[in-house]
């Protein structure tokens, strides 16, 4: 199979760069250079920048395409274009695309967000999730039925280019007596399980929408900090601490900083239901080894992610007073 990805130099890109290696397909890597170049010999790497010109890709036909850094309606659909006579398109969406309130269970089906009009000229937190249901529709407008949507939830794993997972990890198995997210349930997918549905998906040129988590009450964040604790050996003790009580000591922007993947309120999205990921045959790799490469990753050098996450020593202490106090 000749296959493109648009990325797929980090992360989960990197992740099904190496599958697909593996599995003998031939490779091409459209991505702006500014990591992996060293990456993938075996594969052919064309360098650009998809938001300013695809016109490198120009005259090419690929049997695939994964397409994992549209945020852009428009320049979705300008890629989609150009390779309009390939056979199969699958983009990379995010579970941000359905609407706030969604009800616990919610499958592939839920209701969508309305992509804003006129589109803005950049993304923003707040339009993330309208504007990748209008990167989906600008790919699906082309391909139709050869094109697959996946909307992942929060990624993680080795290699994890935005602290938000290690930094829950690191914390959990550092010792002491730790301030640790309230406990609730929590779905995520590990890179490298998100990167063999999509090439799934692609070997069989299977389209639809389909949700890329674990299922529904798979671990929570009580059992993840546990987890990290045991693999490391360490000597933690947990303080679970109230939502409530949390709110009232700590702003808003600090806890989404220090704690990211407690950044909504509504558990719902914790709790969605890949009914269609599973029917297409999406597997998942046990939470623990995915804790386990994750503590070990992010002990060596390879660990490119900045610190970015968790509660700085002394803050810590000072919440922990308040709470226990």
């Amino acid at each position: 199979m000749k296959l493109l990805l648009i990325g797929g130099t980090r992360f989960s890109g990197r992740a099904l760069s190496e599958l697909a290696l593996a599995a003998g397909h031939e490779l091409t890597l459209f991505h702006r250079g500014w990591t992996g170049l060293d990456l993938f010999p075996d594969a052919e790497h064309v360098v650009g920048d998809r938001q300013q010109d695809v016109s490198p890709l120009a005259g090419r036909r690929f049997d695939a395409i994964v397409d994992f850094c549209g945020y852009l309606p428009r320049h979705v659909r300008a890629s989609a274009e150009l390779l309009r006579n390939s056979g199969w398109y699958g983009f990379v969406s995010s579970i941000s695309a359905y609407e706030e309130g969604i009800a616990p269970g919610t499958t592939e089906e839920g209701p969508v967000q309305e992509p804003p009009d006129p589109e803005p000229e950049t993304w923003s937190a707040e339009t993330y999730g309208a504007l990748k249901v209008g990167c989906e529709r600008a790919a699906q407008a082309v391909f139709g039925d050869r094109c697959a949507i996946v909307r992942p939830g929060f990624i993680v794993g080795p290699h994890d280019p935005t602290d938000r997972f290690p930094s829950l990890l690191r914390r959990a198995a550092a010792g002491g007596t730790a301030l640790m997210y309230p406990d609730g349930p929590v779905q995520f997918v590990d890179a490298r399980d998100l990167a063999a549905f999509l090439l799934r998906l692609a070997e069989g040129a299977i389209g639809g929408t389909f949700l890329s988590i674990h299922p529904p009450r798979t671990t929570t964040l009580a059992e993840l900090c546990a987890m990290a604790r045991e693999v490391s050996g360490a000597d933690t003790r947990f303080v679970h601490a109230p939502k409530e009580r949390l709110v009232a000591l700590a702003s808003e922007d600090e806890l989404d900083t220090a704690w990211p993947l407690w950044a909504r309120d509504d558990d719902a999205f914790h709790l969605l239901d890949p009914v269609a990921a599973d029917a297409a045959g999406a597997t998942h790799r046990p939470v623990v080894d995915t804790v386990r490469d994750t503590l070990a990753w992010s002990s060596t050098t390879d660990r490119v992610a900045p610190v970015t996450h968790g509660w700085s020593a002394e803050r810590e202490a000072e919440l922990l007073a308040a709470l226990t106090g």
